[in-house]
């Protein structure tokens, strides 16, 4: 599940792009984006995946981005150089960007929220549970765009914004309450979409011209789509900054303000989010009840993997453990996991790459993967030192996701092992294990690193 939603750069009719690295996607970006494959990771973004939309039997002509304008359109003539005219377009994209979210989150509260509880299509609870406080968001932009515009002057330029943007981030404290809620806010709101009649409610609104072709969800994500690119925004303006302008002082003040803001909001949901699945972990057996688990403070990642027998398996890749486990339903309709077989100690786990072109027949997998000739996209995990326990052979859907997945794995046994050495042991592990898992650190990241190349 990792995203590949992009934005684009600065320019006269685009807007700027966030680069996905491949590897800890922090909890901020993972709430609502798009599935494009399997499986989450904690890049600088962890999305969680919205289901994927409906088929239409009428499709909506209206444009799925609105028509940009650029302050350049905004003027009749000026006398600036390329670089003022930079940061003026900067700002102003600043400036639409409020104005537009602002829409957007009216239109939510006017078009979904509001009939849907007056049509009783949804409980007043519920609506509040997928809602969360947005409506709260809107005042605060409201008046971060009314500070905006007291700033132009009479030629529609803005002259020092820093101090402005410095006074109003602390406000977007608020977001850490909207984000953390929207892990269970995503996961009930797909629970409903199963029933008829809010499905064809939400069908009616996304063909309707209002929409831009967006769900409901697309919306409800909005503002974390906003947060996280005002350090985006902030570093453009720099950059088209003169070193003897007012803003040369104030702006990387507020540059820092608004990564720390941002990283508190990241940290939190990453937390509501780990918490929110090990609730949902259904256990068959006491002893699977590792304290690991619940000492995970946050997910490296989580998604789909095949089996040995080809059976589809979701696995979470806890801060100190790795989980397999069997997606079901509750009597509600809501999501549990079934825990399968033995969860396993990230401190204690064996990572061995398999090379892709093994056959399925013999060798490692010993007739893993019935039905392929050749088996690709799998590694396997086992717990060192604990012979009861199988080793777990599992195959990714893509290379891609093969990669993330090693990746991870590799820094959870890394910190884990390192956790290890300086807090106290779990009564419920034998220390000797963890003794043996430290001494051989060395020689397995070096083994896992040959048989990558």
């Amino acid at each position: 599940e990792p995203s590949n939603k992009r934005v684009k750069p600065v320019t006269k009719s685009n807007s700027l792009t966030g680069v996905i690295t491949p590897v800890k996607t922090p909890a901020l970006k993972r709430i609502g984006q798009s599935i494009s494959r399997s499986i989450s990771f904690r890049t600088e973004a962890r999305p969680l995946p919205p289901a994927p939309l409906r088929s239409r039997t009428k499709a909506s002509s209206f444009p799925r981005r609105r028509n940009s304008q650029c302050w350049s359109d905004t003027v009749e003539s000026h006398d600036l150089t390329a670089k003022e005219i930079k940061r003026q377009e900067v700002i102003y994209e600043l400036t639409q960007g409020e104005r537009q979210l602002i829409d957007d989150l009216s239109l939510v509260k006017k078009v979904y929220y509001e009939p849907m509880l007056k049509l009783d299509i949804m409980t007043e609870s519920e609506l509040g549970q997928i809602f969360g406080t947005l409506d709260s968001l809107i005042p605060l932009h409201e008046d971060l765009l009314g500070r905006l515009e007291r700033l132009r002057g009479s030629e529609k330029t803005v002259g020092e914004v820093g101090p402005t943007l410095m006074n109003w981030f602390p406000c977007l404290e608020a977001y850490i309450t909207y984000c953390c809620n929207q892990v269970g806010a995503k996961a009930l709101l797909d629970q409903k979409k199963h029933e008829k009649r809010v499905e064809h409610f939400l069908r009616l609104c996304q063909e309707s011209s209002f929409s831009r072709k967006l769900d409901l969800w697309n919306f409800l994500d909005l503002p974390r789509s906003r947060l996280v690119k005002y350090p985006l925004l902030l570093k453009e303006i720099q950059k088209c900054t003169p070193p003897d302008h007012p803003d040369e002082d104030t702006l990387p003040d507020a540059l820092e303000e608004i990564q720390s803001i941002v990283a508190q909001v990241n940290q939190k949901t990453g937390e509501a989010e780990c918490q929110f699945y090990r609730r949902g972990l259904c256990y068959l057996e006491e002893s699977q009840r590792l304290p690991e688990i619940q000492q995970s403070r946050f997910l490296y990642c989580h998604g789909e993997l095949k089996n040995n027998k080809g059976q589809r398996l979701h696995v979470f890749l806890f801060e100190l453990a790795l989980v397999l486990s069997r997606p079901t339903e509750d009597k509600d309709g809501g999501q549990v996991f079934n825990v399968y077989r033995q969860p396993l100690p990230n401190a204690l786990l064996n990572l061995e790459e398999i090379p892709d072109g093994e056959a399925g027949g013999g060798g490692t997998f010993r007739g893993a993967f019935t039905g392929n000739d050749k088996v690709r996209n799998c590694f396997r995990v086992s717990s060192r030192g604990r012979s009861k326990f199988h080793p777990y052979s599992l195959q990714a859907n893509d290379s891609f996701s093969k990669q993330q997945w090693i990746t991870c794995l590799r820094q959870a046994i890394v910190q884990s092992r390192d956790r290890m050495g300086q807090s106290q042991l779990s009564p419920h592990t034998d220390p000797a294990l963890y003794h043996m898992a430290e001494l051989s650190l060395s020689s397995d990241t070096e083994m896992a690193d040959h048989t990558s190349r």
